[in-house]
């Protein structure tokens, strides 16, 4: 009896530890909200552009990178990016090439199927 006891003492002393040290999601201090702004310009370059993004676009694109420098609020922008491409339907292709013709590097592509946890 005694030792299950100490059993479940040393499984909630390692579940506190893992949750202290864990990184929060709430760490972030980029918003969804401040993700779409920057990237706005882009959606109907995304939705059927071609060629060269809009100027604007690069722009916002390049304020999100500024912005979001923290793991945490990669991950943040990783997700926002995720759920939008989930709900707009965006050429992959423009997608996959929006950095570099916009001369900046994303740390995730913008995709519906990202694993925004890897973002570091």
């Amino acid at each position: 009896m005694a030792s299950s006891t100490s059993l479940a003492a040393l499984l909630v002393a390692i579940f506190t530890i893992h949750l202290i040290l864990a990184p929060s999601s709430s760490d972030a201090a980029i918003t969804c909200s401040d993700v779409i702004k920057d990237v706005r310009p882009c959606i109907t370059y995304l939705k059927s552009g071609s060629g060269k993004p809009p100027a604007d676009c690069c722009t916002g694109a390049s304020n999100l990178v500024s912005s979001a420098t923290s793991t945490a609020d990669k991950q943040a922008a990783c997700n926002c990016l995720k759920s939008a491409a989930k709900n707009i339907n965006i050429k992959p292709e423009l997608a996959k090439s929006l950095p570099g013709n916009c001369g900046i590097t994303l740390p995730y592509p913008i995709s519906p199927t990202v694993d925004c946890s890897k973002v570091n």
